[in-house]
C-alpha cells in the first residue's frame, strides 16, 4: 500500500477549500483536492471580502489580480425600511492606518474559486481533480483512505492527512463522526439577483445596504456579475407558511421586488435561489488526521458576510499550522490549538454577530427597535467606538482573539 505520508487531500473545491490548497502548496505540501462538481460551479453565494481576508489573499499573490474585477466597497449603511432613514453608516476608510485594504472587496466565491484553479493547477503537486464524488472516508492512526466515484470509475487516494471544506453537509465531518451543533431557522431566505439599478433611482444606496422591518427585512448589495453594469443583489426572509415553489413562482419573485421597490414594468430577473439557514458549529474542528474548515465547520446566516471569510481565516491559520507538524517541528498538538482557536471564533464572533445582525433586523418591538437604532447611530457617530464596531464586523478582532488562545 502506496501511502504518501506528506501529502494532504482536500475534500471541496469551493472557495475555502481552494485558498486552503494554495496556502498550503505556497508552503511546499503536495496536496490533492476532489470536487464532486465536473468544474467551478458559478453558485451565487458569499461576495464580500473583508479587509483581513484581502490581506490573507495579498499574501498568497491573488489581491491584485481580483480588485480590477471587483467592486470595492469602503461603506455599508444600516436603513430603516419602514421609513427609508439611514440609521448608521460604516466607513472602512477610518480603519487605513490599521490595515492595508480599509474595504470590502465585493467579488462572487465562484469567480476567486475559478481564479484559483485556472492559474494555479498547473503547478508542480497542485492536484485538482474535479468530477470526483467521494463514496467512502476509512480513518487510520497514521493516514487516511478517500474513495472517489469518478469520469473513469472508482479511485482510490490514500494520504497523510484528510481536511472537509465539503460544506454544511460535509461527508469528511460525517466520515469523523464529528457532531455538528446549532439549529435551523423555521424560515428560509431567498435571494434574488436583477440588473436593474437601484442606485440611479436611490443615489443614497451604496454596495452593501442592510435595511431593517419587522415584516419583511431587505439586504441590497451590488455584485459585478458578468456584463456591464453589474448586478444588485437582494434578499428577503420568506414567510413560514410560504413553500419553496411559491417563493419562486415568477409572480412572487415580482411582487417581491415591486415591494421594494415599485417602477413600471417587470424587474429582468439573472437568477432566484431559495435556501435553508441555519446557525451551527462543529464539536471540534479536528479528530486525528481529519480535520475541518468554513462551512465544514461552521454556518451561519449571511447577514454580515462572515461565512466565507471566517472560512477562508480557518484556511490559512490551519496553512500555517499543518506544514510544520508534517515536517516535525511541531508536534499534532498544533492541530488541537487550531481547533481551539477557530471553534472560539466560529461560536464567540461569527455565530454571536450573525445571530445579533438577524435578530437588528427583523425585530418587531418598537421600542426594542428603536432603541437599537438609536445605539446604532451613537456608535457610529462616534470615531472610537465606530472603529471598534468595524473591527468586530470586519473579523479583525477575531484574528487577535484566535491568536490568544493557547
Amino acid at each position: 500500500m502506496n501511502v504518501e505520508q506528506d501529502r494532504i487531500i482536500i475534500v471541496g473545491a469551493g472557495p475555502v477549500g481552494m485558498v486552503c490548497a494554495l496556502g498550503l502548496n505556497r508552503a511546499g505540501m503536495k496536496v490533492t483536492i476532489l470536487e464532486q462538481e465536473p468544474g467551478p460551479v458559478q453558485d451565487q453565494r458569499a461576495a464580500s471580502l473583508h479587509p483581513p481576508t484581502m490581506e490573507m489573499l495579498d499574501n498568497l499573490g491573488l489581491a491584485q489580480d481580483i480588485i480590477p474585477l471587483g467592486l470595492v466597497s469602503p461603506t455599508y449603511h444600516i436603513r430603516d425600511r419602514v421609513n427609508g432613514k439611514l440609521v448608521a453608516e460604516f466607513n472602512l476608510d477610518a480603519l487605513k492606518d490599521e490595515v492595508p485594504f480599509p474595504y470590502v472587496l465585493q467579488y462572487e466565491q465562484y469567480k476567486l474559486t475559478r481564479d484559483i484553479s485556472k492559474k494555479y493547477q498547473d503547478e508542480f503537486a497542485f492536484d485538482v481533480r474535479f468530477g470526483r464524488k467521494v463514496s467512502d472516508i476509512r480513518l487510520h492512526d497514521d493516514h487516511v483512505v478517500v474513495e472517489a466515484d469518478g469520469p473513469d470509475g472508482k479511485e482510490t487516494f490514500r494520504a497523510g492527512w484528510l481536511i472537509g471544506c465539503d460544506g454544511g453537509r460535509s461527508t469528511v465531518r460525517h466520515a469523523a463522526g464529528i457532531a455538528f451543533e446549532g439549529f435551523t431557522y423555521p424560515e428560509r431566505f431567498i435571494k434574488i439577483a436583477s440588473d436593474f439599478d437601484f442606485q440611479k433611482y436611490r443615489p443614497e444606496y451604496v454596495y452593501r445596504n442592510y435595511l431593517s422591518d419587522p415584516d419583511e427585512w431587505c439586504n441590497l448589495f451590488k455584485v459585478s456579475g458578468t456584463r456591464p453594469g453589474g448586478l444588485w443583489r437582494t434578499i428577503f426572509p420568506t414567510r413560514l407558511d410560504e413553500t419553496e415553489e411559491q417563493a419562486l413562482a415568477p409572480e412572487a419573485v415580482q411582487a417581491r421586488l415591486q415591494k421594494f421597490f415599485p417602477k413600471e414594468g417587470s424587474y429582468d430577473v439573472e437568477y432566484v435561489n431559495v435556501y435553508s439557514v441555519s446557525q451551527r458549529v462543529a464539536a471540534s474542528f479536528r479528530k486525528g488526521r481529519v480535520l475541518l474548515a468554513g462551512d465544514s465547520a461552521h454556518v451561519n446566516n449571511p447577514i454580515g458576510g462572515m461565512g466565507m471569510n471566517g472560512g477562508i481565516h480557518d484556511a490559512m491559520n490551519l496553512c500555517e499550522k499543518l506544514p510544520r507538524v508534517i515536517r516535525g517541528e511541531a508536534d499534532e498538538s498544533l492541530l488541537d490549538l487550531y481547533s481551539r482557536q477557530r471553534q472560539k471564533i466560529a461560536t464567540d464572533y461569527v455565530q454571536a454577530q450573525t445571530i445579533r445582525n438577524k435578530k437588528m433586523m427583523e425585530e418587531r418591538d418598537p421600542a426594542t427597535r428603536q432603541k437599537i437604532f438609536d445605539e446604532l447611530a451613537k456608535v457610529a457617530e462616534n470615531p472610537v467606538t465606530a472603529k471598534a464596531y468595524m473591527r468586530n464586523a470586519g473579523l479583525i478582532s477575531s484574528l487577535e482573539a484566535a491568536a490568544a488562545v493557547q
